[in-house]
């Protein structure tokens, strides 16, 4: 999972393993790792069995550097999915809010804020940091700065808590995927992605009518650039579906008719966390 100590992504690893305790009767060691893209190595090269990685946040969007992994490494596969609340705090150990000069934060944590940033300290420059985390090394020494972080970070670096619940929307969430090595097949949801052999007009309606007609339900759509050339995309689709359905198997096979290249990522369950659940982590 995506460390130090004290991220958002650490939470939802704990989450999960204690759904793996209680669930499953198996136990789990955390495995920290400094970026996203490390965590996805891990697994390909077995060292590590399983991943935690965010996905999509109901705020900022999806986190590209999880979409781009997924196709790029294929043989790993959706085991599980989470939902985790997000309620973002700001650290600093200045006094008031005009002190502030710089906010550190990954990506991700100062989109979600950028209303709030702009309205309590337009005067602050926005820092981005591998983690949420890793945004609470700079304040020992600089005295004017804040971070963007969770409470949990704050009691675990003892590092005074600014302002509470920052997010923009109070609803905040993210999606996060446990990654295997396992082929998942069984579940509510599946996720693949596909590239159209060529940028006409239909290329992409024709792919999502194989869904349509059938009334599959698509939870998410979402392009790419396949990074090969200006303009060409692929497509990351979620589907609220049991891949052992005929329906699915029919659906899936007329996909690939379609499509030019086709890669599922696997068939899985939602987990649902709520705050009350990260009360005991």
């Amino acid at each position: 999972h995506l460390g130090p100590t004290g991220t958002y992504t650490e939470t939802a690893t704990l989450a999960y393993r204690k759904w793996l305790a209680q669930e499953k009767k198996q136990e789990a060691l955390l495995c920290p790792y400094p970026t996203i893209a490390q965590t996805f190595k891990a697994v390909a090269t077995e060292e590590v069995d399983l991943a935690v990685v965010p996905v999509e946040n109901s705020i900022h969007g999806s986190v590209t550097i999880t979409l781009d992994s997924l196709w790029e490494l294929p043989k790993l596969q959706i085991q599980q999915g989470l939902i985790l609340p997000i309620s973002h705090t700001l650290l600093s150990q200045s006094k008031t809010l005009e002190d502030i000069a710089i906010v550190y934060s990954h990506y991700q944590a100062l989109g979600q804020c950028q209303r709030w940033l702009e309205n309590f300290i337009p005067q602050a420059q926005l820092i981005t940091t591998n983690s949420t985390t890793e945004a609470l090394e700079y304040l020992s020494k600089e005295p004017t700065a804040a971070a963007i972080s969770s409470e949990r970070a704050s009691k675990l670096y003892k590092i005074p808590i600014l302002a509470s619940n920052i997010n923009d929307y109070p609803d905040n969430c993210t999606r996060f995927l446990i990654l295997g090595l396992n082929k998942a097949t069984v579940g509510t949801h599946i996720s693949l992605a596909f590239t159209v052999p060529a940028n006409i007009p239909g290329s992409l309606l024709k792919p999502l009518q194989a869904f349509a007609k059938r009334e599959i339900n698509l939870s998410r759509i979402e392009s790419r650039p396949t990074k090969r050339s200006l303009g060409e995309y692929l497509f990351f689709i979620d589907l609220e579906s049991n891949s052992r359905e005929k329906i699915t198997q029919d659906a899936l096979a007329e996909l690939s008719t379609y499509t030019k290249e086709l890669k599922i990522f696997g068939n899985y369950k939602i987990l649902t966390i709520k705050s009350e659940d990260l009360l005991d982590l």
